[in-house]
């Protein structure tokens, strides 16, 4: 499989895990991102550059290729202007897929991508003479949560094939009362709870190594993420009044900022403290910062302040909730490591996927229940 704008290595992280696949090549802009997925999927076959600057002879032939292309820029691929700035990474995208040939393809992207002109856009190139004419495009939502992430992230999902219609795939967990018998979401209990509630440290710590010639942070083991944060008294008298599932909302007027004063709907999330028994909301890249979206940490008591946890979660506990294992390196600064961690495909999400299409790729689709419930490593190994 070959990863593009590959990140951290989230969805590769899935794929691997799911076993038989074996990444051959990932391209990623960002110098530590890149150095992230090198230190866990080695360095020899990734690619820290430009994707407009990888030749195609360099593309190597796969089954698969992953990725989630930037939405911007992808309105104009109708041109056919290859050197259009705004359509540049689409293009690329397609670049590869025409010269590696894969079987399959999986595109990421935010929800409201399923709704776009550019998507509507990419349903256009598998049409006769189109770029990707030999290949049958499904799409749709996924939610993480549904899939075993403790975490309601939803994205749209696009299954590319030229080996046959494949569907996307089917839940694994719902929610808790829903009819059937799946397992039910997990709350952030299954992956915060037992976590020091006082992180010892405000800091990474001091390691670099050397990738691709320079020298990064790093490794560091995900653990090692639990870094705290200097807090001012007024965001800790803020942190206190916001019971799990609240939010500005539940602020006394002398607490409220201006702009919350004034604004009296919307940004519901701003400020907000999560539940124990629901999965968290998308944790995107600036998830240390309560004043962003529902970032405080779960555990509150009304009657008994002193075992409230009131700071917003750290870097570990939102790579946990991302679904990434406690064995994943990291690289980079706090703040490039907290962009990874946000704009990464959960791993748990990824692994479904890359399940799902294996018997379509190994040619047994017609004798697999594809839609059979797959393991699930926090149901089977509780925190």
């Amino acid at each position: 499989m070959i990863d593009l704008f590959a990140g951290c290595g989230g969805m590769t992280s899935g794929f691997v895990a799911a076993k038989n696949y074996k990444p051959v090549m990932s391209v990623e802009f960002n110098f530590e991102a890149a150095a992230t997925y090198a230190a866990n999927f080695g360095e020899s076959h990734t690619r820290y550059a430009d994707i407009a600057d990888i030749p195609d002879d360099d593309i190597p032939e796969a089954d698969v290729i992953i990725g989630g292309p930037p939405c911007q820029g992808f309105s104009n691929l109708g041109s056919k202007n290859v050197h259009d700035p705004r359509n540049k990474l689409w293009k690329e995208y397609i670049r590869f897929v025409r010269h590696a040939n894969p079987r399959v393809f999986i595109i990421e992207n935010v929800d409201r991508f399923f709704s776009s002109s550019e998507f509507a856009l990419l349903k256009s190139e598998v049409r006769p003479g189109g770029l990707l004419e030999e290949y049958h495009l499904e799409a749709g939502f996924l939610l993480a949560a549904d899939f075993g992430v403790p975490q309601r992230r939803k994205r749209t999902i696009v299954i590319g094939s030229r080996i046959g219609k494949i569907p996307l795939p089917t839940p694994t967990h719902a929610p808790e009362g829903a009819m059937g018998d799946l397992p039910t979401w997990h709350g952030t209990r299954a992956v915060l709870e037992g976590l020091p509630a006082v992180p010892a440290t405000k800091e990474f710590p001091d390691s670099w190594i050397s990738m691709f010639g320079e020298r990064v942070r790093g490794v560091f083991k995900t653990p090692e993420l639990h870094i705290g944060r200097n807090p001012t008294q007024l965001s800790l008298d803020r942190y206190r009044h916001i019971p799990p599932g609240g939010g500005r909302f539940d602020l006394p007027d002398h607490l409220l900022s201006r702009c919350w004063r004034e604004k009296k709907t919307g940004t519901t999330d701003v400020m907000g403290r999560m539940r124990w028994d629901a999965p968290s909301l998308t944790i995107r890249t600036e998830f240390y910062k309560p004043e962003k979206g529902q970032y405080l940490h779960p555990q509150w008591e009304r009657d008994n302040p002193a075992n409230s946890v009131d700071r917003p979660i750290t870097h570990y506990e939102a790579a946990r909730l991302q679904s990434f294992p406690d064995s994943f390196g990291w690289c980079g600064s706090k703040i490039e490591v907290a962009r990874q961690i946000g704009n990464a495909v959960p791993p748990m999400l990824a692994e479904a996927i890359a399940h799902h299409l294996k018997p379509f790729l190994e040619g047994k689709s017609d004798k697999t229940d594809t839609a059979r419930p797959l393991p699930c490593r926090l149901c089977d190994s509780p925190q």
